[in-house]
């Protein structure tokens, strides 16, 4: 982080912008009141259905089984990820010029890829679970153990890292020096590789290879891993089957509602298009607001415990 810091104050003298001009997502007046009621209520329910799951986990049994471990993760990184990028967006569509500092740009690079990262391999360690639960049924236990879990959830947090550091970088190391208006609702990459003063082909070439290859690698090893374990479920019973199928419904939903636009953004030549910005729509708020919704309307078991521990905490704060 001290070498960013550093190296950001060095590009700061190369180049003469302060700020960037955010162009959103529609000039019409009317477009931008509806959007600004439609991702209000979207960021209201995205927060309230995973602050939901977290508590409800955290105050029950299934805390201790690996599933509901992961979920919180991805309940808490969905938090952190849409709240990098919605709150600014809901905000800008009420005034008229949409403008980013220089540095919160930057931060907004990092953040969006960290947080993005780390769920990519969250939801790959889900699918492990989920694969050593079906397929693995005897050695479950003794696979999916407390201190492995911990060493999945550390090492995707690091991958997010390992992950976003480059690409901010790249951002950093980009020089500016007009015009400054992004064609987007926020800082991303490749936007940014458009207004840059330079050129920048090489440049998007590498974060194809790094950010869209990542992207398409672990949804073919996720792909890969769901079709074992659909093709492993023939041999439980009708109940078990509808059970393991009910979860992994669940989690093959989540994968495609994120990786389909980040693969459709990422792993192309390095451009932009107005259709981008509804693409990324889908995995900066559409997919973490429906990921509790997935995750509880498909599994009876989380139902039942939402409504256990809720009605103890109700009941509890009567008497």
């Amino acid at each position: 982080l001290l070498k960013a810091y550093t190296k950001l104050k060095y590009m700061k003298s190369q180049r003469n912008i302060s700020e960037f001009i955010l162009l959103g997502l529609s000039y019409d007046q009317n477009i931008q009141v509806f959007c600004f009621v439609l991702f209000l209520f979207c960021y209201v329910a995205l927060l309230a259905g995973n602050l939901l799951i977290l508590i409800s986990i955290q105050c029950s049994p299934l805390f201790h089984q690996p599933m509901y471990y992961f979920l919180i993760h991805l309940s808490l990184i969905d938090i952190c990820y849409t709240s990098t990028v919605t709150p600014k967006l809901i905000a800008d569509l009420l005034v008229e010029r949409k403008t980013i500092s220089y540095s919160n740009c930057m931060l907004q690079v990092f953040t969006m890829h960290f947080f993005g990262g780390t769920e990519i391999f969250i939801l790959t360690a889900m699918a492990f679970d989920r694969y050593a639960a079906i397929c693995k049924p005897l050695h479950y236990v003794s696979i999916m153990n407390r201190t492995r879990c911990n060493l999945l959830i550390l090492a995707a947090w690091a991958g997010g890292a390992i992950h976003a550091f480059p690409l901010f970088s790249t951002a950093i190391s980009l020089p500016f020096c007009g015009p400054n208006e992004v064609d987007h609702y926020f800082c991303d990459i490749f936007p940014l590789l458009k207004v840059a003063c330079t050129d920048t082909y090489i440049t998007g070439i590498l974060v194809i290879a790094f950010s869209g290859m990542v992207a398409l690698v672990t949804f073919i090893v996720l792909f890969v891993s769901y079709g074992i374990i659909l093709f492993t479920l023939r041999n439980l019973s009708a109940e078990g089957r509808r059970k393991a199928l009910s979860t992994c419904w669940s989690h093959i939903t989540v994968v495609i509602l994120f990786f389909g636009p980040v693969i459709f953004i990422y792993l192309r030549p390095p451009t932009t298009f107005p259709e981008d910005k509804i693409f990324a729509l889908f995995y900066t708020i559409i997919a973490p607001m429906f990921n509790p919704l997935i995750y509880t309307l498909r599994n009876s078991e989380m139902k039942s415990t939402m409504r256990k521990v809720w009605c103890q905490a109700l009941f509890s704060k009567e008497t």
